[in-house]
């Protein structure tokens, strides 16, 4: 792989204006673009996860937009298999490859390595939830303690997430969850510059409900119904269609459904926002292309 070459890398909050931006450099470096966006992998699903337009489709050439069906589900391991050819075979034609989307944990994957843990059943996840709601959280933190001591150790106490996290683990594997941290893959790629869309508050939350206002004009409603029958799957689990179903199975009404879907995206752009600023290696950036390329200086 040429060393020269050099990976850009365009995150930030939903609805920050990431895919336009990622679009003008991908143009000015002639290159393609690899989507890191984890809702927008499914064919399925094109109006509420905001896909780039065929206009935009047609400027630069995208890899990973509705690549896959929702029955195959696609998580932060899978993505970086499947990702990290397509990336090496767009850096041996370019001497730029751009990675864009707000899903943090699978650029982290991609570029980084996660630690790798091993798959949870659903009936150990259900009966440690149910275990949570009917005893609390000191039995388990108990266990977690007789378990793994070292986690038990670290870990936030008052996390009851974190808590359940561990024990899925253990019980599945029989060994402690700490044995699994830090044990992530070294990655070989060249140098990475990561960049964060940044857009004041007030705008980017306006860009939010404007784009949720715009999904239902676009026939949001239609595309939920098409799916129902696989609501239960994780993927569908998400913001704008775990609002709809409940509309749809008379549990709130439309406007409800409306007002919870602005809601949740804006608390979940909030959450990404904190993440990339806990990461360390991400430029915070207004989304000016002349600045963007003052800054890359490629």
């Amino acid at each position: 792989m040429n060393m020269q070459s050099q990976i850009i890398v365009i995150g930030g909050p939903t609805a920050s204006g990431k895919t336009a931006v990622a679009i003008e450099i991908a143009k000015q470096f002639n290159t393609e673009i690899l989507s890191a966006d984890s809702r927008q992998f499914y064919k399925e699903l094109s109006v509420g996860t905001a896909v780039p337009s065929a206009s935009e489709l047609a400027k630069v050439k995208h890899h990973f937009i509705q690549s896959h069906s929702i029955s195959e589900h696609i998580n932060s391991g899978k993505f970086a298999d499947l990702a990290t050819p397509v990336l090496t075979d767009i850096l041996k034609k370019n001497k730029v490859a751009i990675i864009v989307g707000g899903s943090g944990l699978f650029i982290k994957s991609l570029l980084e390595g996660l630690d790798e843990f091993p798959e949870i059943d659903e009936h150990t996840k259900a009966n440690l939830k149910n275990e949570y709601a009917t005893n609390g959280i000191e039995a388990l933190k108990n266990e977690l303690r007789e378990k793994d001591f070292n986690y038990y150790s670290v870990v936030d106490l008052n996390n009851h997430q974190r808590i359940l996290r561990a024990l899925e683990v253990i019980r599945v594997s029989n060994n402690p969850y700490s044995s699994f941290l830090n044990q992530r893959k070294i990655k070989d790629f060249p140098t990475i510059k990561y960049l964060v869309i940044d857009i004041p508050r007030k705008e980017l939350y306006e860009r939010i409900n404007a784009r949720v206002d715009n999904m239902l004009a676009n026939n949001l409603i239609e595309e939920v119904k098409s799916v129902y029958e696989f609501k239960d799957k994780s993927v569908l689990q998400t913001i704008g269609y775990k609002e709809i179903f409940e509309f749809l199975d008379g549990k709130i009404d439309l406007g409800e459904s409306i007002n919870q879907i602005k809601q949740h995206t804006r608390n979940y752009a909030k959450r990404q926002v904190t993440w990339f600023k806990n990461q360390g290696s991400y430029r915070f950036i207004a989304p000016n292309i002349t600045e963007i390329l003052s800054v890359l200086d490629i």
